[in-house]
């Protein structure tokens, strides 16, 4: 299968440069103003320098992940132009990428379960890979200190279905149908890293796929993101 670019490829190109020349000038005016401060000596004592020094070295970190991120979501949609698609066994890819959180969710005592069954789809490899650790990730994210996750993958007559369900924060009602848009964030998870294309990346892969994402969450107890991906 392929597809052939559209006008709303061409206007989300044009969105791209606009938002990421956006989130990439806030961690570059802080470098630049620390920056200016240490050049100039209008520091008070060398734990100012330290001090400077450190903010500098943060938001350069905080900068490259903005810069991974943003070629992530520059990577899904120029796929869109030509997929190439082939046999992907998706247990296994959930499997691994769930071996790859496992460090962040140790860190918060969050145990992770896996119930799944070997099913494969005809889809792309790197982007279902990608979905699968979005959304675990964000799972890790808004779970609190010892909490859990679910993860499960069976097969369906037509589709093949992932569940990811958390014992996180949730999601308010009023929120659950804004939450897939790119850089949304709710204000009660600023204080939490990321920019907020996480499920945007997510819907917009299961969208290639032919599928289609749903969560069911309520505040103060969790959520459970369903993907549903075409097996054919």
């Amino acid at each position: 299968k392929s597809f052939a670019p559209t006008e709303r490829i061409l206007q989300s190109q044009k969105d791209f440069v606009a938002t990421a020349s956006h989130e990439l000038k806030t961690p570059l005016t802080s470098i630049s103003g620390f920056a200016e401060i240490i050049s100039s000596g209008m520091y008070q004592s060398e734990e100012d320098l330290k001090v400077f020094g450190r903010r500098i070295l943060d938001e350069s970190h905080r900068m490259m992940s903005l810069i991974d991120t943003i070629m992530h979501l520059s990577k899904v949609e120029e796929t869109e132009t030509t997929i190439k698609w082939k046999p992907v066994e998706v247990a296994g890819l959930v499997r691994y990428a769930a071996e790859l959180i496992k460090p962040q969710a140790d860190k918060k005592n969050i145990v992770v379960e896996l119930d799944m069954e070997p099913v494969h789809v005809y889809g792309n490899a790197a982007l279902l890979s990608e979905l699968a650790m979005n959304l675990l990730d964000n799972a890790v994210k808004y779970t609190p200190e010892g909490g859990q996750i679910r993860v499960s993958v069976e097969s369906w007559e037509m589709y093949v279905k992932i569940d990811i369900a958390d014992t996180g924060i949730g999601i308010s009602e009023q929120h659950q149908g804004t939450i897939f848009k790119r850089f949304y964030r709710e204000d009660a998870v600023h204080d939490v890293d990321g920019i907020g294309i996480g499920l945007y990346l997510a819907r917009e892969i299961v969208t290639l796929q032919g599928g289609y994402i749903w969560v069911v969450s309520e505040v103060g107890k969790g959520s459970t993101f369903s993907v549903f991906l075409l097996r054919k």
